[in-house]
């Protein structure tokens, strides 16, 4: 499992530690951790809808907040759990560009066991570090 919930950090709110090798797979690593925070079985969530998500951002942290906050945006606006089936992030210059494909469906409450409902990512000690050869980042989410 590439995260895991701090329970320590906040007591109103939702966080976690994620990782993984790649900038990519810290992305994909943050995104199945949202989902786990919203429904109790993300594998119940079927690849049925699929979505391109296109961001830039000077900022990598700023980068993978802006894609948690887009999944976020299809929760609520469209009523979608999405997983992110793959994530491609280019740098040139100073710009970081990504693109994700993510799928899901709509929320069916007879079949997804819902947990929280998400907010928004938060700043309050969000960061994104490369340290001993592994990406990592701890994210707060507003519940």
């Amino acid at each position: 499992m590439p995260y895991r919930f701090q329970d320590e950090i906040t007591t109103a709110d939702v966080a976690f530690e994620a990782w993984g090798d790649t900038r990519e797979e810290l992305f994909i690593s943050c995104a199945t951790a949202l989902l786990r925070t919203m429904t109790a079985a993300p594998e119940q969530v079927a690849h049925e809808q699929k979505r391109v998500i296109r961001l830039k951002h000077e900022e990598l942290d700023l980068l993978l907040f802006s894609f948690l906050q887009e999944l976020i945006f299809h929760k609520d606006a469209h009523r979608l759990l999405l997983h992110a089936d793959s994530v491609r992030i280019e740098q040139r210059e100073s710009i970081f560009k990504l693109v994700a494909t993510v799928s899901g469906e709509p929320i069916d409450a007879a079949r997804h066991r819902l947990l929280v409902d998400v907010k928004a990512v938060t700043l309050h000690r969000f960061q994104v570090l490369f340290r001993d050869n592994q990406w990592r980042a701890v994210v707060e989410l507003d519940v």
